[in-house]
Formats: C-alpha cells, structure tokens, sequence
C-alpha cells in the first residue's frame, strides 16, 4: 500500500482529541490523521479493495492497515476515534451499511467490525451527509439552522439539518437525487425514471451529450464549455438540467423552507454558469414561499473527511 503523504495541512478542524477519518470511495479510499490541533497528517489516496461479496470485509481491513501506518508514520499522535464514511444507503446511527449496489455489501455492521478489529471507537456515516456536516460546522452552511447541502458530481446527494440537527431518516434521507423530476425522462440507476440524477448529475450531462451527438466528451466540464460556445445539443443538455435542479430546489422550498442550499461537487466548480442561472430559475418557480439563499461549498474536496474527523471527535470529546 502506498501512501501520499501531505503534513501539517491546514483545515478549520480546530481544537479536540486526535482522530482517524476514512472516506470509501467506489475507485480510491481517502484517509488522513488529525492530530489534537486539528492539522491533517498524512493524507493517503490509496485504491479501494474490491472483492466482491467480501469487499466489505476487504475494506474493514484497509481500515486497520492505515491505522498501523499512520501509528508507524506518526507515534507521537495518539488517535482516540475512527470515522469511517462510505457511499450508498447508510444507517449513521446504527452504523451499518444497509446497501451499496456499487461495493456489493448490505446490512454490514460497519462501526461493530471495525471497532473489532482497530480496537478504537468507530462512527459510521454516509459520504455526502459527513461532508454536509463540515459545510454546516465549518464551511459555508455554518450561518443556518435549516440547510440543505447539495453534492453535485457522478451522482447527486443531499446532506439535510433541520433546526440545527441532521436530520438522516435512518439513512434515506437527502437522496434529492433520486427525486422524480419528469416521469417520463430517462431511466435511471436506481430503476425508477426521471430521476434528478439521471438528468443533471455531471454523469448524466456526459451520457446525454453522447447519446444526442455520437460524439463521448471528455467530462462534464467539457459539456459546459461547448454550451458556453453555442453548441446547440450541449445548450440544451445544460438547460434541461438546470431546469431539473431547480424544480428539485423550488420543490425543497415548498416542504421544508431551508434558509440556504449549499451546492459543493465537482459540477459546482463550474461558479456563475451554474449558480446565476440556477437562482434565477428558483426564484421564477416560488411565489409566497421562503427564497433560500443559495451559494457555494467552501470546505473543497476534502469536506467528506473533515466531516468524518468531526463526527470521530463527537465520540470521545
């Protein structure tokens, strides 16, 4: 196993006892160690095991080969709590890993197996909602009591606080993107239509482009440059995912008023192209209806740790 090391990184973690965060991804697994100052220690990107019906044990042990690593690398830091993250649908207070079609696991005890096995106490959370809480303690969501965060990449998730709580839905919450946005749309991952995700996710604008034209772009950021330059399938691609986003969020606006959408991912990178248009849209959908302020992710691509790091700390502090 190689291990990238970055040290002494500055994050907003800020002051408690030191930590262990692991972010499962479906192609690479992201680790680092925060230390009781809240610097970030040895940031690894390592690959994520994949053995089928046995990846989850696969990725338990991942767990505790960074654990030992990060002991060698680092013996003057002592770790009190691991915070382990992972895709898919999750129970964050039971800690168990209810499904995950892309890593072939359900209903795997995940906090008990690697609380086992590193012999530390274990939270388990779902990826989005654990970056969703570092945009709500420490990046941008911080000013709001009701927020929804919004990750816009290969697929779309939602992170959601009511009241200044997470509101998780034992692990079936803030799945926006599997919201139906137009029931006779394209089928989507999950077997139903219309989803959300299968019409505005970075994924899905690559996959319409290809299907319109004949032609595979490079990205989703490609998508939008050739919008930005007239081409007319693009153009259109992008706005019918721009309507989509904003039926979603005016439709969030009717049920739950949130003061703010905070919108973090790869796609939100894109800025004004993205959120000029998208408020705009909003806007001409609501009437009487609270406006939420939407606005940028701050805390960047390593928010899902510091989430984890946050809610490791919660354990023991």
């Amino acid at each position: 196993m190689t291990l990238t090391s970055v040290v002494d990184q500055a994050l907003p973690l800020g002051i408690g006892p030191a930590v262990i965060a692991v972010d499962v991804g479906g192609t690479d697994t992201k680790a680092a160690l925060f230390d009781e100052s809240g610097r970030m220690l040895g940031l690894s990107r390592t690959p994520t095991p994949h053995d089928g019906a046995g990846t989850a044990l696969a990725v338990v042990g991942r767990v505790q080969e960074l654990t030992l690593q990060f002991a060698a690398d680092f013996p003057q830091v002592r770790p009190r709590a691991v915070g382990l993250i992972a895709p898919g649908v999750v129970d964050d207070d039971a800690g168990i890993g209810i499904l995950s079609a892309n890593l072939h696991w359900s209903n795997v005890p995940f906090k008990q197996l690697t609380e086992d096995l590193v012999h530390l106490p274990t939270t388990f959370s779902h990826d989005v909602r654990a970056a969703g809480e570092a945009e709500f303690r420490l990046g941008a969501a911080r000013p709001y009591q009701n927020v929804m965060v919004l990750v816009i990449g290969t697929g779309i998730a939602g992170s959601l606080f009511i009241n200044g709580h997470a509101h998780t839905g034992a692990g079936y919450a803030g799945a926006i993107g599997h919201s139906i946005v137009d029931p006779a749309g394209p089928v989507c991952g999950c077997g139903s239509r219309g989803c959300l995700e299968s019409i505005a996710s970075a994924g899905a604008l690559v996959r319409r482009y290809t299907e319109l034209t004949g032609i595979r772009p490079s990205g989703a950021r490609e998508v939008l440059a050739l919008a930005q330059a007239g081409d007319a399938a693009a153009t259109a691609i992008w706005s019918g995912a721009l309507d989509a986003l904003a039926l979603s969020l005016a439709q969030l606006a009717a049920v739950l008023a949130p003061e703010a959408v905070v919108i973090g991912g790869g796609l939100a990178q894109s800025g004004d192209r993205l959120s000029v248009p998208l408020r705009e849209r909003v806007s001409a959908l609501l009437s009487f209806h609270r406006r939420p302020v939407i606005l940028p992710a701050s805390i960047g691509e390593n928010a899902g740790l510091l989430g984890g790091a946050l809610r490791a700390r919660d354990l023991v502090s």
